[in-house]
């Protein structure tokens, strides 16, 4: 996700009235300039940062139809085959999973190469189909294939995941955060943990109730750190290590399915910890300045 400290180095309202006040002069016919169609708009030129988060709304989408067309249609039709459902969402998982490095790159080189105009508003709509309705559609989609699983209830927890996204996405572009942390899960590795959630194939209440712990924490003000750094490098070894349990599980290797279990789990662990340890950080960093200011008071 695009840091909002990456943003270009220009003044917003002056860059902005002046490209009204060149939109006008062209449409009324003051000082039209012969090269102005040759010369692109600065808000509509593409950077490299958003031809990758391009790349991340691209396998959202992917995800959904690899869903639809693997999982859901031969379901309804009659035709299903267990390895192709497997392969299938095998496939979508992986397509979230290269959405969130598409994600994780974009923000690395924003902060880098800069962005454009756009970038923030292309990197929110990307992330609202790969992180929001992608992950969201897999829930609807889970629970009227699985055995156990009711229908109208998954579909209600789909919807909440949804609308978590979008009140967290709305909420990181109007509200300041703290440096270096997120508030609330980041969408990337929310959608994961409820994916997780649902290959885990727990009972359906305890899934259920797991996938709505996620949307909470998603829309919660519980503190995430930024993946940057040695951080981002080891989100970037757990998403590459992800996409090979997936793999071993869809070819249905020996023991893949149980290592795809223990991907799982853990995380579903790290969605849980992780706010545990900044929250004790914080805490620690607070006792410290209390006892710095009563020092500085009594000396």
């Amino acid at each position: 996700m695009i840091d909002p400290d990456a943003q270009p180095a220009w003044a917003p309202g002056a860059e902005r009235s002046a490209a009204r006040d060149a939109d006008f002069d062209e449409f009324t016919g003051d000082g039209f300039d012969d090269d102005a169609d040759d010369e692109m708009p600065l808000s509509t030129r593409l950077s490299i940062a958003d031809t990758l988060t391009l790349g991340n709304a691209t396998c959202g989408f992917m995800a959904v139809y690899f869903t639809t067309t693997g999982v859901l249609i031969p379901h309804l039709t009659g035709s299903e085959d267990g390895g192709m459902a497997r392969h299938s969402a095998a496939t979508a998982v992986v397509l979230m999973l290269m959405a969130a490095v598409f994600d994780l790159f974009d923000g690395l080189v924003a902060r880098k190469l800069r962005s454009s105009a756009m970038g923030a508003e292309l990197d929110n709509l990307s992330d609202l189909i790969s992180f929001g309705l992608a992950p969201a559609y897999f829930v609807a989609v889970w629970g009227m294939v699985a055995t156990d699983a009711n229908q109208r209830v998954s579909v209600v927890a789909a919807v909440v995941v949804l609308l978590a996204v979008v009140l967290r996405l709305a909420r990181f572009s109007c509200v300041p955060m703290r440096n270096g942390m997120f508030q609330g899960m980041p969408g990337p590795f929310g959608a994961l943990t409820v994916i997780s959630i649902v290959l885990l194939e727990l009972p359906f209440v305890p899934t259920a109730l797991g996938i709505l712990g996620v949307a909470w924490l998603m829309v919660s003000r519980v503190e995430y750190p930024k993946p940057r750094g040695r951080l981002a490098v080891a989100m970037l070894c757990w998403i590459v290590l992800s996409m090979g349990l997936l793999a071993s599980w869809a070819f249905d290797a020996p023991g893949g399915e149980l290592l795809l279990q223990t991907g799982c789990a853990l995380q579903v662990v790290l969605g849980a910890v992780i706010p545990l340890f900044a929250t004790a950080r914080r805490v620690n960093t607070f006792r410290d300045n209390r006892r710095e200011a009563r020092a500085a008071a009594q000396g």
